[in-house]
This record gives C-alpha cells, structure tokens and sequence, in this order.
C-alpha cells in the first residue's frame, strides 16, 4: 500500500496537467478512472520507473480518448466543484494564485497546438518521458516525436514572445512590413 501511494505521490501531478492538455476541465475525472485501472492491472506491469510512468501516461490517454468520444456522443453541460465549495484557506494565497494561473495559462497555450505537437509537447516536458516512450504512446518514431515536440516547443516561446512584446512594441510599428510565417 505505502508503495502505491508513493508513485502515486510522484506521478498524478504529471498526470492530471497531461490530462488537462487532452480534456481541460474532465481531468481529474480522466485520472482518476486511470488510477483505478492502475491499480487494478499493476501487478501485470513490469518494468523501472520511467517505465512505470510511461505505462501510466499510455492509460490516461487511452481513458482520455474515451472521454473525448463519450463527450461527442453525448455533450454534457459540466459544473465545476470548486464553484460549489469553499477552497480551504492557503497560507500562501497569492503564490498560490500565481502558480495555478501560470500553469493554466501554460496548459492552454498547450491546447491551441496542433494535437500531434500538444500531446509531445505534454509527454515529454510535462510527463517527463523521452522520446522512446512517448513514440509507443503516440504510436510514431521517436523521431517524429522529437520533430513535434520541438516545432510545438519552437511554436510556444515564439507566442510567448509576441505576448511579452504586446502592443506597440517595434514590431508593431508603422511602416514595419510584417513577412508572412514562412519568411517569404
């Protein structure tokens, strides 16, 4: 039981953001069903930690997938907890604020790549697997997965970057030709 808990400790924060990448506010419903198909099937599994991980990864997508697929068949207009409860008080109100809005806002520059590039992008820097893995996951080459995850990355800091600058910065300046995405 103490073994369970403690790579459920490591792994359902790594989890729960890949989830919120695939479904945004199913997540925690996503990752739950998952953990209790972990728990259910893991003396089958074999294998060290990043193993483990990747596994995991496999089983949330898969109960993400079926999320998706249910969601299509029959939408359902979801309330979210947290607006039928009082959060209980934090110490630290404003990091706490900061860190959830940081990576919400993350997580939703996330959403807005194409789904091969977010789903890398997700496995890779959020979950933590290489490229090996996350191939199997995705079902491509580590190098296709490599290619996605770093054009998603390269796609991301270059939106980030265009944030930062906002409006009236030099690129927006009058007389400054703005060149089509492709450099033509």
């Amino acid at each position: 039981m103490e073994a369970f808990e403690a790579l459920y400790r490591l792994n359902q924060s790594r989890l729960l953001r890949y989830a919120t990448g695939l479904v945004g506010r199913d997540a925690e419903d996503v990752t739950a069903e998952a953990w209790l198909q972990i728990a259910r099937d893991l003396r089958r599994f074999s294998g060290d930690a990043d193993g483990f991980r990747a596994w995991a990864a496999r089983i949330v997508r898969n109960r993400a997938l079926d999320q998706i697929r249910a969601r299509t068949r029959r939408p359902v207009v979801s309330v979210d907890i947290a607006e039928l409860i009082d959060p209980p008080g934090s110490d630290d109100v404003p990091a706490s604020v900061e860190e959830t809005m940081s990576t919400e806002t993350a997580l939703a520059l996330i959403a807005e790549l194409p789904r091969d590039q977010a789903e890398a992008v997700l496995l890779r820097v959020v979950v933590g697997l290489d490229a090996a893995a996350t191939g199997e996951i995705l079902g491509k080459r580590a190098g296709a997965v490599r290619v996605a995850a770093h054009r998603g990355l390269r796609t991301l800091q270059r939106r980030l970057t265009e944030n930062e600058a906002g409006p009236g910065s030099a690129r927006d300046l009058p007389g400054r030709e703005r060149r089509p995405a492709g450099g033509e």
